[in-house]
């Protein structure tokens, strides 16, 4: 981890010292469809979160940029099987570094992103006791960050279109890496617990 965030502060610094007309810095923020895939025994269906960000454009050749961003990102999505029902929010902070190529108006980008998982929740509603085949049900409102690992690891691609110094844009976060630590859940810890983030942004960017 601190490998992770010495590596993030140098590129930043790397960044903020290359041509600043050669490069752009933006604020951005927009609207995350998201859900959670891969767990046995439960069905998964997207959930409307949020994300915001800062961005730095920077423009290596003609219409190819290098474009790092770091989010907030709320995640997750709800879940449901035959003993639970509940909303899974996953909290992280994401790093994408994206290549992006722009004709007129029109861009395309794609790369990596990782994230870092700060806070999970669940909310919902479980079941906690099934007597004579009569089932009871609970709410439940808890902190679920031990239940999932803390690193994420993505691939991102998007297009949109480009006014000036106002940018919007869609973009598919496909999670890589199985994200469940639940592993004393028996029959739940499925390896192919993934995020998946369909995202809808508008950017502001400032420079040339």
């Amino acid at each position: 981890m601190k490998r992770f965030l010495f590596l993030l502060v140098a590129g930043a610094a790397w960044l903020l010292a290359a041509p600043q007309a050669h490069a752009q810095f933006g604020v951005k923020g927009g609207v995350n469809f998201a859900e959670l895939q891969g767990r046995d025994g439960e069905s998964s269906s997207y959930k409307t979160f949020y994300h915001v960000g800062i961005l730095y454009q920077w423009n290596v050749l003609g219409p190819l940029a290098i474009q790092p961003e770091l989010q907030y990102s709320v995640q997750g999505g709800d879940l449901k099987g035959a003993f639970t029902d509940y909303t899974t929010k996953l909290h992280y902070f994401t790093v994408p570094v994206l290549a992006k190529v722009t004709l007129g108006p029109i861009f395309v980008e794609a790369g990596p992103q990782f994230g870092y998982l700060v806070h999970a929740t669940q909310d919902g509603k479980v079941q906690i006791s099934n007597t004579n085949g009569s089932a009871s049900y609970g709410q439940v409102s808890q902190t679920a960050t031990s239940q999932y690992k803390g690193a994420d690891f993505s691939l991102a691609a998007g297009a949109g279109l480009k006014f000036s110094g106002l940018s919007l844009g869609a973009r598919y976060v496909a999670g890589l890496n199985d994200i469940n630590d639940a592993q004393y859940i028996t029959g739940l810890n499925d390896p192919r617990l993934q995020n998946r983030v369909f995202q809808l942004y508008a950017a502001l960017q400032f420079g040339k």
